[in-house]
Formats: C-alpha cells, structure tokens, sequence
C-alpha cells in the first residue's frame, strides 16, 4: 500500500470531504483526527445555510441531497436527518476527549476543550464524572466550572474541584513570585554583595569590567559584576479593598482577583480585603487565604449594582489617605449611576486612590461601558485594565510613598 503524502493529508483536512477526488481519502490517524474534528465543528449551525458537506464522515453523496450538517444527537451538528449507513459509530463525549488528547498537542486539545465548552455549549466536559476524570485542568475548565456548579451533583463537584484546585495552583505559583517581588523594597545606588539576578546593575557592570574588552573579538569578560543593594519598604498600616463584579461575563476577574487577594494577605502593611456583588454584595475576606473554597462558593450571574458595592467599599475605610479602593467590573452598571459617581468622587476627595478595572486576568483585554468608565475617571478614578502583577505594583508604589 503507498504511503498517504501528508502535505495532501493536510488539505484534505483543511478542505473537507470534497477535496477527497483530488486528494484521497484520509487513512489511519488522519481519519481520526477528521472525525474528531468533525465531532465538534459539524454543530455549527452555519454550515448548513452555507451548504457545507459534512466532512469526517463519508456519508451520502451530493445529489442524493447531503445538506453539510448534522444533529448533535448523532454527533454532527443540527440539521442532519438520521439515517441508515456505513458511517462509523458516533463518538461519545468520552471517547472525543481521548482521542483528541492522542491525536492532537496539548496547544490544540486546549482549544478544542474551549470550543466545546464556549462555543458549542457541550456541557458533558464539566458536568460528566467519566469525563471530568480523564480531562486536563486548565482555565477554559476552571470558568465552565464555576459557571456550572450548580447543577452539579456532590461526586461531580468533587471531580470539579480536582480541576479548581490544579488551575489556582498554577495561577499562585505564577502570579505569587510577581507580586511579591513588587513589595520587595526599592533600588538603592549603594552596590551589593548579594548576587541575584533581578538586582543585577548592567551600567556599574559595565563601567567595572571595561579594562576587560577585547577589541578583536569584540568581547567583554565580566570579572566583577556589580548588583544593587534594596531598601526596605517603610510600611504604614494600608488598606486594599478589592471590590469584583461577579457577573457571568466577569468569570476570569473573579478567579485572578481571588488568587490576588490570597497572594497579598498578610504581606506587612496592608489590610486586604476581597468582596463580590451583583444586585447584591457578600464579604468573602475570611475566605481570602483559600480561594478555591471561595471560587466554589461563589455565585456567578444576576445583574449588577456597582453603586452598592462601592458604597459598601466606602463603609469599610479606617483612614481614606492610606486606603486603595479596587473596582473590578465592566462598568455596566444595573444600579444608580449618579449615586455611583457622587461616591466615588467624595472617596477621592478626602483621598483614597480609587481604580477602575475594566479587566484582571493575564490577558487584560477589557470589553467594558466607555460612557460610565469615562465619568468615573472625570470624578477622580484612575480608570483602565491591569494584569494581577500590575495591580501589585500599584498597590506597592502606595504603599512606599
């Protein structure tokens, strides 16, 4: 038998079932990998009104009146008739999560896991034991969790909060080093005999080992590095109040704002303080040093009164000039504007520093309401979009003035 040419594997693959007359038909892994493929994309509904064949499957031909999508009682999307055949059986659930993490890298496998859940609604990946018992955590999993939790029976959840657990894990882990390196203590010009990287002073190195530079080979042997010395933070007793819309479409600041809270309790100085709201507001500041029992407690959705929430900030300030104010929402606000800006403004004006999150996750990508975002900054807000690490430093510039 000849050996499939992947270069036209990889077109038919690209192309669909019609390209098969010119390329051939898939073989082994790549027919796996199309049918897999095909598992989850022939439930776009678009197909069929573009008048897409079905393309992992060799199903029936054009003119017996093949319409290019399926039903997701079949597996293959929402218009196609069941109907006798030579196909192979559908995939279930379990069995499409195997096989992708065989055929594909974990790069794609992560974006097919988000496209089932985002997408295609396919809520067995997080609400299946079998299924959450073989699946990789990662944050995709983690936001449909939290989403879906409460249809979850008690052994579900417990499978669900395997991959709670792995994903705020890795988020410490990353975000922990970054934030507490912002609290570290400033640069001093006096050298250092402490040899670390970050504290490494590439001009004094430089200007040390230039009796060193070798001309032809335009090198310079670095005898005698230099490092800079830090200064320790003087800590007046300051206090963060992170305030988080909880909203469906704020899921991502909700989980990044817990791990932030968790990874600034009990640095020296500074009093945190973490509260969710929507129409509602809830303290979860004695929940703050876990927060995978406050992700999986908290309750996502429902509308959102931003002007409560602040009001109930406000309430909680011992002194307004060593005080941060952190509103992370998207600015939609359900409640009463005027009574938002009038608050806002009179914490500026007696001198807490107030921010306006649109966005807190790794990616800061804000979608958020420009009209109100724009009067909060008129009123005195320092308003935009910070990663967890940025915010950091804001707090630890505060803190060191």
């Amino acid at each position: 038998m000849t050996a499939p040419d992947p270069e036209l594997e990889r077109w038919r693959l690209i192309l669909g079932a019609p390209a098969e007359r010119r390329t051939g038909a898939l073989q082994g892994e790549a027919a796996e990998r199309d049918a897999a493929l095909e598992w989850l994309y022939g439930r776009d509904p678009d197909r069929a009104r573009r008048q897409i064949r079905i393309g992992g499957v060799r199903g029936t031909d054009d003119a017996e009146g093949s319409d290019g999508a399926g039903t997701a009682e079949d597996g293959h999307g929402p218009d196609r008739k069941r109907s006798g055949g030579s196909e192979p059986s559908a995939l279930t659930t379990v069995e499409w999560l195997d096989g992708i993490h065989r055929l594909f890298p974990k790069e794609t496998v992560e974006r097919l896991e988000r496209d089932a859940v985002e997408t295609y609604d396919i809520q067995e990946v997080v609400t299946d034991p079998d299924v959450l018992a073989r699946i990789e955590p990662n944050a995709t999993l983690l936001r449909a969790v939290l989403r879906t939790k409460h249809l979850m029976n008690p052994q579900v959840l417990a499978l669900a909060r395997r991959i709670v657990e792995a994903v705020v894990r890795d988020l410490m882990e990353r975000l922990r080093p970054e934030i507490r390196q912002s609290f570290s203590g400033t640069r001093a010009r006096r050298p250092s005999r402490f040899r670390q990287a970050r504290n490494f002073d590439f001009r004094a190195t430089i200007r040390a080992n230039l009796a060193h530079y070798d001309p032809e080979a335009r090198r310079l042997a670095i005898e005698n590095p230099r490092f800079f010395s830090r200064t320790r933070r003087h800590m007046e007793q300051w206090q963060l109040i992170l305030l988080v819309d909880q909203s469906a479409s704020m899921t991502s600041s909700v989980i990044h704002s817990a791990v932030t809270a968790a990874c600034l309790w009990g640095l020296p100085g500074l009093r945190t303080h973490l509260v969710a709201f929507d129409t509602g507001v809830v303290d979860l500041t004695q929940d703050v040093t876990d927060p995978v029992e406050l992700l999986m407690t908290a309750q996502l959705g429902g509308g959102t009164d931003i002007a409560k929430a602040v009001a109930y900030g406000a309430s909680l300030i011992d002194n307004p000039r060593r005080t941060i104010v952190a509103l992370i929402t998207d600015f939609y606000e359900g409640g009463d504007e005027q009574w938002l800006v009038r608050t806002v403004r009179e914490l500026v004006q007696q001198g807490t520093q107030v921010l306006g999150l649109a966005a807190l996750d790794e990616a800061a990508n804000p979608d958020y309401d420009h009209g109100l975002a724009q009067r909060l900054a008129d009123a005195g807000a320092h308003v935009g979009a910070m990663t967890p690490g940025q915010l950091a430093a804001f707090v630890a510039e505060r803190l060191g003035r």
